[in-house]
């Protein structure tokens, strides 16, 4: 079976809306409020080599596929297979797009072939798969800010569904984002 990864930049209050741009009041607070640190995104380069497909909401695929086929950094996605969770995506456009209707089909894409299935963003989605339990692993980078309110991983609703982790891998860096690795534990 594979292994599908929740991967997400977030502050310290749990907000993962808009990191790079956006809507939020403070979208690309990734970038403009902290300071680069190359070895904070290593995990980011991992992620690509070891993934065989990227799952996606609706949103975060309107988002992200006018723009990351133009990034030289994001040319592995480009190529993968990439799954689309939506009720009303019918003509995915961004090369090697397939949609899904359901949690029950996700389900069915871990049971087939190999490699880890990355889903980015997306945070209603991460919390019905989370509380469909075919969530495997957390990547979290966590980065020293409070933006006090936007979209989170973690919600009131999500609380309802009770999932311990084990932290299999954890960092620390000089810009104070800190890298916490968990594995879903059944």
């Amino acid at each position: 079976m594979r292994t599908l990864i929740v991967t997400e930049f977030m502050s310290l209050d749990g907000v993962i809306d808009s990191p790079g741009g956006g809507d939020h009041p403070h979208a690309g607070w990734t970038f403009q409020d902290i300071e680069f640190d190359e070895a904070a995104y290593e995990i980011k380069g991992r992620e690509q080599e070891e993934a065989s497909a990227l799952l996606l909401g609706r949103v975060s695929y309107d988002e992200f596929s006018p723009v990351w086929p133009t990034m030289e950094e994001f040319a592995e996605y480009n190529e993968m297979p990439k799954y689309v969770v939506s009720s009303t995506l019918t003509d995915p456009r961004w090369n090697n797009t397939s949609v899904l209707r359901s949690l029950d089909d996700v389900a069915r894409l871990k049971q087939e072939g190999e490699g880890a299935i990355l889903l980015h963003g997306s945070g209603t989605l991460a919390r019905g798969l989370a509380a469909a339990g075919l969530v495997d692993r957390y990547h979290l980078l966590v980065f020293p800010v409070l933006l006090g309110s936007g979209k989170r991983l973690f919600d009131d609703a999500a609380q309802a569904t009770r999932t311990k982790l084990s932290l299999t891998e954890h960092a620390v860096y000089s810009n104070g984002i800190s890298l916490a690795v968990y594995d879903a534990v059944r």
